[in-house]
């Protein structure tokens, strides 16, 4: 008997703030070359913009129809894998986007809940990367950048559907070290492994 193919969608955004890298944007490059038995995998990478992210996200969501979304993003001083547990209502930037757009104590969706939580098994998912011996931790705070923007616009879109989603942050890459110096790295062969993990644990 043959398995049911299941639609996984996750995304990266672009390299900011002057970077040439983002650790997200090569996870999910080299998610979308592998072959995960069972999963029909699509990837996107994001712009780092408050305005145009989400919609691109929310149209690949719509054309693609995945069962689960798994948004992906960098956070420079973590030394784990940290799934976010919710997504506030704030934007509150230390810098602009890449568009140039620098908000403060803006409400992103004034009709929109304080918060909406990930409806990601996300205590599962440290669980399992913690078994494979990759470092992992919930995380409470999604920042009030443009991740949590998107992730905040995201699970309010898909309130009420059989579609499963929230967001992931990273630590830096190893190859970042220079420009990052002082903070915590992982190797992209480490993030690859735990962001395949994420998602086998999701479903």
């Amino acid at each position: 008997m043959s398995i049911a193919t299941r639609k996984v969608l996750v995304s990266g955004f672009e390299p900011f703030a002057g970077s040439h890298i983002n650790p997200s944007q090569k996870v999910v490059e080299a998610l979308s070359q592998l072959t995960i038995e069972g999963i029909e995998l699509d990837a996107v990478v994001l712009p780092v913009e408050f305005e145009r992210a989400p919609k691109i996200l929310l149209r690949e969501i719509e054309n693609f129809k995945p069962e689960i979304v798994i948004a992906f993003g960098q956070a420079e001083g973590r030394t784990s894998i940290t799934p976010e547990k919710i997504a506030i209502n704030l934007d509150n930037a230390r810098i602009a986007d890449n568009a140039g757009d620098m908000r403060k104590m803006q409400t992103i969706d004034p009709e929109g809940s304080d918060g909406y939580f990930t409806t990601l098994p996300v205590e599962k998912i440290i669980e399992a990367l913690k078994n494979e011996a990759i470092p992992a931790e919930l995380s409470l705070s999604a920042g009030t950048f443009v991740c949590n923007h998107l992730f905040y616009v995201m699970q309010k879109a898909l309130q009420g559907t059989s579609t499963k989603s929230g967001f992931v942050h990273v630590p830096l890459l190893s190859e970042q070290r220079s420009e990052f110096p002082g903070q915590p790295t992982m190797t992209i062969d480490e993030l690859i492994r735990g962001a395949r993990t994420v998602i086998l644990s999701a479903l």
